[in-house]
């Protein structure tokens, strides 16, 4: 800090204790960086770090460091080169979306049974400016095919784990058909983490996270980030610069905390969903039961491959047999144990009723198309004893 001893009080009481020089030592924990501005030492230093020519930071919309500790941790987990962070998950696929070369003119494939945001930013934003949008069951890799052979698609969209049905995407494949016809594979790694997949080590070119879930953990922070490429990195840094949807220092520092204990919540959540998902498949008031950990999934196969046997996730969704609306509620309000809260990947166990809220911007029609009944409920499993919440949902269920 240059000698201000000199100015007035007024001056003073603005300076004094900043700009303190850095001792050599380096905190143990990262540091959050609340300031908007940076000091060089010269201005063509100011000049290198705008050009990018040095590293460096100028101005909290393009960098900061907290971030950037947060961004390199998820792209370490992610095996990928560089990540991106912003303020919200679907601030991240937007951007993905747009990075890929989304844009007027051009056609999107995406999965038929997406996040019900996702879904929207499809077919109601991103179709009234000239994009094309096509929905396709993913796990029918010859129509994933034709389509991509007819619709010629800058980008196919994919959740490892689809929200909230629970299908798991073939993710070699999908990415090596897309290759095929010169598309990009964008994957939404949010119910799956990177505990359990990293995508771009099974071909895709982004991995997309809502780092409000899994990543953070503990339902006090709005996150997003995209891991990917260094080159696409680069294409998601400048674009962010203008739109603006930058996660901030204090979020992001208490996402990277939440990142240190995920593979601990994570195995837990899977152990808790795997022993829930058992428990229901038998009860006599729940039709179906979708979680990739039971012998009757579809997709057990293939997740008992893509995850390495680290587990099958820590959601899952279940029909109350012939229950409408009015019963879910009901259902859902008898819950002590499981929270009726609108997230997922908290440490507490959630419970969420997706027609009237995750999917809620979808038609009845749509609703029904994709296969949300009235009576389907998601559960994201949390780190409690698994004999609590077993107790809890007996109670609800069995309540008249």
């Amino acid at each position: 800090m240059k000698d201000l001893s000199g100015a007035s009080f007024q001056t003073r009481a603005v300076h004094a204790g900043e700009r303190a020089p850095r001792g050599e030592f380096t905190p143990v924990a990262t540091p959050i960086w609340p300031t908007v501005g940076y000091l060089y030492e010269s201005m063509d230093d100011l000049d290198a770090v705008f050009a990018r020519t040095r590293p460096g930071h100028v101005y909290l919309r393009y960098s900061n460091p907290t971030v950037e500790a947060f961004e390199n941790a998820v792209a370490n987990l992610e095996r990928a080169e560089a990540a991106q962070a912003y303020g919200s998950g679907m601030a991240a696929i937007h951007s993905a979306l747009l990075g890929c070369g989304v844009k007027a003119g051009a056609s999107v494939l995406a999965a038929l049974d997406l996040y019900g945001a996702t879904h929207t930013l499809l077919n109601s934003l991103l179709s009234t400016m000239g994009v094309t949008v096509h929905m396709v069951d993913v796990g029918d890799l010859d129509r994933v095919e034709s389509t991509l052979r007819e619709t010629k698609p800058v980008c196919l969209l994919v959740e490892s784990i689809s929200n909230p049905l629970l299908k798991v995407a073939d993710v070699p494949a999908l990415a090596s058909l897309a290759h095929r016809h010169g598309a990009s594979l964008l994957v939404d790694n949010t119910f799956a983490s990177p505990w359990l997949c990293n995508p771009l080590t099974l071909g895709a070119d982004y991995a997309i996270h809502s780092a409000t879930k899994y990543l953070s953990g503990h339902g006090d922070v709005l996150a997003g980030v995209v891991a990917t490429t260094q080159e696409n990195k680069n294409k998601l840094f400048e674009l962010n610069k203008l739109v603006g949807s930058v996660l901030g220092p204090f979020e992001a520092w208490l996402a990277l905390r939440g990142l240190k204990t995920l593979p601990l919540r994570v195995k837990q959540q899977c152990v808790n969903a795997l022993q829930v998902a058992k428990w229901l498949e038998s009860h006599p008031r729940v039709r179906k039961v979708n979680h990739p950990g039971l012998l009757s999934h579809p997709h057990h196969a293939l997740a008992e491959s893509l995850f390495q046997g680290r587990g099958y996730g820590g959601v899952l969704s279940f029909e109350i047999k012939d229950a409408d609306r009015e019963q879910v509620f009901r259902f859902m309000e008898s819950l002590r144990v499981c929270l009726p809260a609108t997230t997922l990947g908290d440490i507490y166990s959630l419970a969420l009723h997706p027609a009237t809220s995750s999917h809620r911007s979808l038609t009845e029609e749509e609703r029904a198309r994709v296969g949300i009944p009235e009576g389907l409920v998601r559960l994201s499993l949390g780190i409690e004893s698994p004999e609590d919440i077993l107790a809890d949902l007996k109670a609800a269920l069995e309540k008249k």
